[in-house]
């Protein structure tokens, strides 16, 4: 029998996006992919005239090493989203986090840096949706006043 089709893993950060537009869209935030117009933010993601920038790292599977991203490349104004896309036959992970929480966890090198899967696999990230929320709400209440 014919193994199952994988996916290229060049479009693995394509189907991330996706799938994190989805799941944002299907917690009633407004959603905009910049489709690799601007390379650090992949999403913009708007609630109550707030916005907060979103970047997504995809892996195909859990049997990748990690997702390659250097500390020098970690914004402070971004939301990370890590998405393995998994089996076939299994829903895709999410893994939340904020810059802070993610810089020391990139195993840096010389030229590369790679954040490890067990690294960011557990409650304080899978699936921690409110993490955005929160970001939305720091975004609200340090948003300048509006003038007429």
């Amino acid at each position: 029998m014919k193994k199952p089709a994988r996916p290229d893993p060049n479009t693995s950060h394509l189907a991330g996006e996706y799938f994190v537009a989805a799941e944002l869209s299907k917690r009633g935030w407004a959603v905009a992919m910049t489709i690799g117009n601007a390379k650090a933010i992949d999403l913009f993601v708007e609630k109550g005239r707030c916005t907060v920038n979103i970047q997504i790292k995809s892996i195909s599977r859990k049997k990748n090493v990690g997702w390659p991203m250097t500390k020098s490349k970690v914004w402070s104004n971004v939301i990370y989203v890590f998405v393995c896309l998994n089996e076939l036959d299994e829903p895709p992970s999410f893994f939340i986090a904020r810059p802070p929480e993610i810089r020391p966890r990139i195993k840096q090198y010389r030229t590369r840096g790679i954040l490890n899967f067990g690294s960011v696999n557990s409650p304080q990230f899978c699936n921690r949706w409110d993490k955005i929320e929160l970001a939305i709400q720091k975004a609200r209440t340090t948003k300048p006043a509006a003038t007429k």
